[in-house]
């Protein structure tokens, strides 16, 4: 089993930043991948962007590009994702979610095995 725990997300004004942090935790040693999605209210959950786990992969949605910054410290078991000139179409719940290999490479929640609770994030205008 993986445990996902997201933490970093508030209330921010528009063109605020946000950095957002996932520890992962359990067996590790399958996992191809860790992502984050995002879900706002009456919208399906969506990628928001992606990095290998011992690679140098990154992939993000065309909407964060040159916004949005995922990293890693493998040492810490975590991942970020830091989140600059928000505005108005950010606002979501964030979730950070594993896929192993064995699985699809599609950035899709349905290649996605585990999964964090989220963590909010609000922009005011």
């Amino acid at each position: 089993q993986v445990q996902l725990v997201e933490s970093g997300g508030g209330l921010v004004q528009a063109g605020g930043a946000l950095r957002l942090s996932c520890v992962a935790s359990g067996r590790l040693f399958n996992t191809y991948a860790v992502g984050w999605f995002r879900q706002a209210p009456g919208k399906e959950r969506e990628f928001a962007a992606g990095i290998s786990w011992r690679g140098r992969s990154t992939d993000y949605v065309d909407s964060v590009k040159g916004r949005f910054t995922i990293s890693r410290d493998n040492a810490k078991n975590t991942v970020y994702l830091q989140m600059n000139s928000l505005h108005s179409e950010d606002p979501a719940v964030y979730y950070c979610a594993t896929t192993e290999y064995g699985t699809g490479t599609a950035p899709s929640p349905w290649n996605y095995t585990y999964w964090g609770q989220g963590t909010q994030v609000t922009v005011s205008s």
